[in-house]
């Protein structure tokens, strides 16, 4: 018996190419039944052009694919399911003007009630809680991905593609999904698994392949692999390590101030923020976790200046000693504040704009408007030096946003905002779906910031990235705000325990 016929999905010589770029070069990929195997590579490597050949979403420009040693001509996503294959995009396929359960039914047969009876039986089997009655544009970005994942495990399953299942999770939940990925495996669902934490892929996957510039450079045991080799043979080069340093320029006061800040939510499923106390120092990054869905969006926005609640009282948020309840974004960046949110696509960047006008959009003040006239070259020459300095993967400063990948775009929006300069400086999420070398980098770049005197706040669902970074943390939970938790007094399990609210003493780290 050959490969492709002992496979349940066998590539071969799959090639994907746009204008210029060879995203996919003559890729081969074999998935035996009940395996779980993982898919390797830095930012912009192929790995989502590759799942979105395998899922059918886009048809190779060369190569075959073959179904339990069938080859399968027409390829598409139709097939896909029919066969029994299930994919949680990078970014995600839900309509926002449905709800969960509307969304869900799009795929999956059965009446309403029938619907919601299996979605709530799913999601408490692999603590995946979601309301399925709740409207996905009020969804958070973990919530969303939430729901693809119980799309997916409510089909009759064979192959499973996962991108970054676990940075939605706290450490609690992700022992859960691997015993429930676990069970799949063994009822012989295979599983394709992205993820950029390399302990998940050696604890987890049987089988790994390492993409890299398009091409397979190999296929290993990650289980005889240390993390650190696996982030080498990712990227072809040695990666460095953070160095911690304190930070000797912490302020005396307070660069953001939250006070008593309590607010209802319009949407009914969507959690109301409660007597929120916070504050962030210049010279220090303080790091807010928990379970998605909280209360994060909606601090971020009131934060951002996003969601201008102009009823609350002047002390509820102040910037640098100003009030700024009733500023809006602009005004709040002109006194130094900037900001990377969570969606990258619409909140962060215009998918269809240039990464030239993409810039120009938070950056306009810094030379690039003469008389009220855009000087292009200087829109050109900071879009350029943001792309060259933060190894940006692009064709150029005229590609548009949706035309790179997840972790670049990250790369992008996170140097546009680090060359503004600000004194104090808001990120959400500021290293989801990056991969491990870009992480450190973006991670030493904030500690730069930080040591320089910056003011950080970073809302994180990657427990790992917030005790590497943060001097302090709160823990967000059914939208009140925990104690400040000094990092260094604290560990992740017990962090986890705040924020799936089972603390025993809620007050005995408090600073």
């Amino acid at each position: 018996m050959n490969e492709d016929q002992s496979s349940l999905l066998s590539l071969r010589g799959l090639t994907k190419i746009y204008g210029s770029l060879i995203a996919n070069d003559a890729v081969d990929l074999n998935v035996s039944p009940g395996s779980i195997h993982a898919v390797l590579g830095e930012n912009g490597a192929g790995k989502s052009t590759l799942m979105k050949l395998a899922y059918g979403v886009v048809p190779p420009d060369a190569g075959e694919i073959y179904w339990e040693g069938e080859k399968v001509d027409h390829w598409n996503t139709s097939i896909a399911r029919e066969l029994g294959i299930g994919m949680v995009f990078q970014h995600f396929s839900l309509f926002e003007t449905l709800s969960v359960v509307e969304n869900i039914a799009l795929t999956i047969k059965g009446t309403r009630k029938e619907l919601i009876e299996r979605i709530n039986d799913v999601s408490a089997e692999y603590q995946l809680e979601i309301e399925p009655d709740a409207m996905v544009s009020s969804l958070s970005v973990g919530q969303r991905q939430r729901v693809e994942i119980i799309r997916c495990l409510l089909q009759d399953l064979k192959l499973l593609i996962l991108d970054e299942p676990t940075s939605v999770l706290p450490p609690q939940h992700v022992r859960a999904l691997f015993d429930a990925l676990r069970k799949l495996q063994d009822n012989g669902v295979a599983i394709l698994y992205i993820s950029h934490k390399l302990e998940e892929i050696r604890e987890l996957c049987d089988t790994a392949t390492i993409l890299r510039n398009g091409k397979v450079t190999g296929i290993i045991d990650p289980n005889k692999k240390t993390a650190h080799e696996l982030a080498t043979l990712m990227i072809g080069r040695d990666i460095p390590k953070i160095e911690q340093r304190q930070s000797a320029n912490k302020s005396e006061a307070a660069v953001l101030k939250i006070t008593n800040l309590s607010v209802t939510n319009p949407d009914p499923f969507g959690p109301e923020l409660k007597d929120i106390n916070l504050s962030v120092f210049g010279g220090e990054i303080v790091g807010i976790a928990g379970v998605s869905g909280n209360g994060q969006q909606e601090l971020g926005r009131i934060i951002s200046g996003e969601d201008l609640r102009k009823d609350l009282p002047k002390s509820a948020i102040e910037i640098l000693g100003q009030s700024v309840t009733d500023k809006d974004v602009t005004s709040r960046r002109d006194l130094g504040f900037s900001f990377v949110p969570e969606e990258r696509l619409g909140r962060g960047a215009v998918p269809p704009m240039s990464l030239n006008q993409n810039a120009l959009l938070t950056a306009f003040k810094d030379g690039m408007l003469k008389n009220g006239f855009i000087q292009n070259n200087a829109v050109s020459k900071f879009t350029k030096k943001c792309i060259d300095d933060f190894k940006v993967k692009c064709s150029g400063t005229a590609a548009t946003a949706n035309s790179l990948s997840g972790g670049n775009l990250q790369k992008f929006l996170v140097g546009r905002e680090l060359m503004l300069a600000p004194k104090f400086l808001f990120m959400s999420q500021p290293t989801w779906g990056v991969d491990v070398g870009a992480a450190n980098e973006i991670r030493q770049k904030l500690i730069g910031l930080r040591e320089s005197g910056v003011a950080i706040l970073v809302i994180s669902e990657e427990l790992e990235e917030l005790f590497e970074i943060t001097d302090r943390i709160y823990v967000l939970r059914s939208g009140r705000l925990s104690p400040s938790l000094k990092t260094s007094d604290v560990t992740p399990d017990e962090i986890g325990e705040y924020m799936i609210g089972e603390t025993r003493e809620e007050t005995a780290h408090a600073v």
